[in-house]
């Protein structure tokens, strides 16, 4: 079975979940970068036949607004989809109900669903290393329900959310005097809200707070705000302790 993906990935941490499962589940197809903006994801297109595995992060319990308005543009035309949202150890809330419902919107037929934890963009600290080795294995087995329930066509997966679904919010990274104007920040904006010719210029109605700038940065010369991000942290140390687990969603059976 192929599988082709359409990931939305400005740190990482989603497209290795997603890697997973797609090498795991069969051959991997083509792959679409909805974090690329010289893509025209209007010529993306699909057909029944087709197997495709939709991946985004949850931010705050959301899907990126970017990453919705990209996949709206795709042309699913009633290909089955798997979906994926990875989340950094709190909870992904509205995220696979929010992405079942714009991947619908695109023509799409939604055939199963995973939750995966994957290390915190914001506070790193947070699911250190995950997904880790229990982690790959357990999606790996994932998998395999997944590819028996597309063989099956057995319909789609009841998810969790709620709709209206809960606002979402960001923050937006500012350089420090150690940028160099190097312009790479600028050039992977998933948003294009750096000014490539002075990148200290950030256009805050576009930036959704992916943190890609300050992942990739290579003189780490980009930083969320001092006191929101100290704040920031001490909450998600508290709301995200513990150990969270991966969920799969699958048809109910009958």
């Amino acid at each position: 079975m192929q599988i082709h993906a359409l990931w939305f990935s400005p740190t990482g941490g989603t497209a290795r979940v997603a890697d997973c499962l797609l090498r795991a589940m069969g051959e991997p197809g083509s792959t679409v970068d909805l974090t690329d903006r010289t893509v025209d994801f209007s010529q993306i297109v699909f057909g029944q036949d087709d197997v495709v595995m939709i991946a985004v992060p949850s931010f705050a319990g959301r899907v990126p607004a970017l990453a919705m308005d990209r996949l709206a543009r795709v042309r699913g035309n009633d290909a089955r989809a798997v979906l994926v949202c990875a989340y950094g150890n709190r909870a992904y809330d509205d995220t696979l109900l929010e992405l079942s419902d714009g991947a619908k919107a695109a023509g799409f037929r939604i055939a199963g669903a995973v939750a995966a934890v994957a290390e915190h963009s914001v506070d790193r600290r947070i699911a250190a290393g995950r997904p880790d080795a229990a982690d790959l294995a357990q999606l790996s087995s994932f998998a395999a329900a997944l590819r028996q329930a597309l063989e099956q066509e057995a319909g789609e997966p009841p998810l969790p959310g709620n709709r209206p679904y809960r606002q979402g919010g960001g923050m937006v990274p500012r350089a420090t005097d150690a940028c160099v104007n190097c312009g790479r920040c600028a050039a992977q904006c998933p948003a294009g809200a750096i000014d490539p010719d002075d990148p200290r210029q950030v256009d805050a109605k576009l930036c959704f707070g992916c943190l890609r700038c300050v992942a990739r940065c290579p003189q780490q010369a980009r930083v969320l705000p001092a006191e929101q991000y100290a704040a920031v942290c001490q909450m998600l140390q508290k709301v995200c302790a513990g150990h969270r687990e991966n969920e799969l969603f699958l048809p109910a059976e009958g």
